[in-house]
């Protein structure tokens, strides 16, 4: 058995044991999700519905932050890390509309988990979500960047309006060619045997909460994905779906290969310029090292 990977603090590093899973659904004719999972990020992007191009926008925005992590060196600022990878994944964007005007109005949904060694760090924006089952409970990790989010907030409608309100699919802050994005950017405590989860709206659209939970709490996480997966296309698959989970567990998580690819960011047409996001995230990290 392999021991426990500790610091000079004897504090043991942390990192994923990451399965990914993605699925076009039922009804959808190609699949505008991205996924990426390693030992040291988990990362979900769903195109937003109804724009151009949210096939090359999630898997270029997915490529950008993968690229970064993958270029960054060990007790990199991690908040620093997917400021800066989500403010070139802007920019980059603008780019692939340049290159493209059909692409105008592309955007994506965001939700990235970073282990950097000392901790983990959450990146959001967008109605993707990312829970954590803690034993047998499960909790939401972010807020809907949604309408009917803020509606709920403002004590307008409740939680059980949202599943039958007109304006449900509305998304009111994504990564968009247009506007800097307004991304939330936290640390978040998690703990060796915690199990998380990172998925599209293509899964908590349609599957209960109370059954998300349980589906999460069975096997390898290869197996929860999956099951979530089929759950989701169980339901209808009215979406596309994507499901990225990972258990938290010790271990080194700066590892440079084995991370897992699935939904548009496995098909390299979508990507707007590979070699200028791996370029631009080394160029940070040598300036930042």
């Amino acid at each position: 058995m392999q021991a426990p990977i500790r610091r000079g603090d004897e504090v043991p590093m942390l990192r994923f044991r990451p399965a990914a899973t993605s699925d076009r659904g039922l009804v959808r004719d190609n699949n505008e999700d991205s996924g990426y999972a390693s030992a040291g990020l988990l990362l979900v992007a769903d195109g937003v519905g109804g724009n151009a191009a949210g096939e090359v926008a999630s898997a270029s925005v997915a490529h950008v932050v993968a690229s970064f992590v993958l270029g960054s060196r060990e007790r990199q600022d991690p908040v620093a890390l997917l400021s800066d990878a989500v403010e070139f994944a802007f920019a980059h964007l603008g780019d692939g509309v340049r290159r493209d005007p059909a692409r105008a109005g592309m955007a994506t949904t965001l939700t990235a988990l970073l282990a950097d060694g000392d901790g983990f760090t959450l990146a959001h924006v967008g109605d993707s979500r990312g829970y954590l089952l803690r034993g047998p409970d499960l909790c939401q990790l972010t807020r809907d960047d949604t309408l009917v989010q803020e509606l709920v907030d403002e004590g307008r409608i409740t939680r059980q309006d949202i599943p039958t309100h007109p304006y449900r699919s509305v998304v009111v802050r994504s990564v968009t060619a247009g506007t800097t994005p307004d991304v939330t950017i936290a640390r978040v405590a998690l703990q060796p045997g915690d199990r998380v989860l990172l998925c599209s709206d293509g899964l908590s659209d349609f599957v209960p909460e109370h059954v998300i939970g349980d589906l999460l709490d069975v096997g390898t996480p290869t197996t929860a994905a999956q099951r979530l997966v089929d759950a989701a296309l169980a339901a209808g698959g009215r979406d596309n779906v994507t499901c990225i989970v990972g258990d938290v567990d010790e271990g080194n998580p700066h590892v440079r290969h084995n991370g897992h690819l699935v939904g548009a960011h496995r098909n390299p047409v979508n990507l707007i310029d590979p070699a200028a996001a791996l370029a631009q995230s080394l160029a940070r990290a040598a300036t930042v090292g």
